[in-house]
């Protein structure tokens, strides 16, 4: 199910959740507590253009999975704005923030949520340097990405006001953690803010998972106990395994 309309101050939590894992879960709830979200809109993406072999699992999977994933976690819903286009065309990021935008009640914020290891990646993204302009980024630290010089990583065009940099203290978990805001600047003088969560340090991948499930391990813990008996009841990933 999509939102209509998007609740006032929400995010795009975008991806293959292939599978959808506890890290995901957690990246989620931290961005909630740190900007006071009220919803963060997980949405499995239909074709990534950087991924041109696509995702293990089908759409219908990853959404299913997702769906059990998110389903009793409060301020979190299950997205259709990334769904599969028409004739296999790729799902640009850009053009789903847009529209999700133009859904917004005039109050309505929206941001973006990423993890740092899709954050180094963004400018090879289609019309990278808009997107920060369409949805203020929120990006989680991830572990072995660091997140020091973001001049480096900013796509061409953007510069970072570092003199603007501040810092607020949030709970999460059972440790405080700190939000920093800087501020993004493009070469027509536009301005917007960025978010970095870092310290969060959540050592789960979906490839690691992924392995796990071929070598055939009975208790993946960093999967939810649903999405982990939905991967076993669909066959889910079985043709990982190597030949022999």
């Amino acid at each position: 199910m999509d939102l209509s309309p998007i609740p006032c101050r929400a995010a795009f939590f975008g991806g293959s959740f292939d599978p959808p894992h506890l890290g995901h879960l957690a990246v989620a709830r931290a961005a909630q507590a740190a900007l006071g979200l009220d919803t963060v809109l997980f949405a499995p993406v239909g074709t990534q253009p950087l991924k041109p072999l696509g995702s293990t699992a089908s759409f219908e999977d990853r959404l299913a999975m997702t769906r059990l994933a998110i389903a009793d976690q409060p301020g979190f819903i299950l997205s259709l704005a990334d769904a599969p286009k028409a004739h296999g065309a790729p799902n640009f990021t850009i053009e789903t923030l847009l529209a999700l935008r133009a859904e917004l009640p005039p109050e309505g914020e929206i941001f973006c949520l990423m993890g740092a290891d899709s954050f180094a990646g963004l400018k090879r993204w289609h019309r990278s340097s808009e997107i920060p302009f369409a949805a203020p980024l929120i990006v989680a630290s991830r572990p072995g990405e660091r997140l020091e010089d973001l001049e480096a990583l900013l796509p061409a065009g953007l510069a970072v006001d570092i003199d603007l940099l501040a810092g607020e203290k949030f709970s999460f978990g059972t440790k405080a953690h700190i939000v920093l805001r800087h501020t993004l600047r493009n070469s027509s003088g536009d301005r917007t803010p960025l978010f970095l969560l870092p310290g969060l340090e959540i050592p789960i991948s979906a490839s690691e998972i992924r392995e796990q499930l071929r070598m055939r391990e009975p208790n993946i813990e960093p999967l939810p106990a649903p999405v982990l008996d939905y991967i076993r009841t669909h066959l889910l990933y079985r043709d990982l395994l190597p030949p022999g």
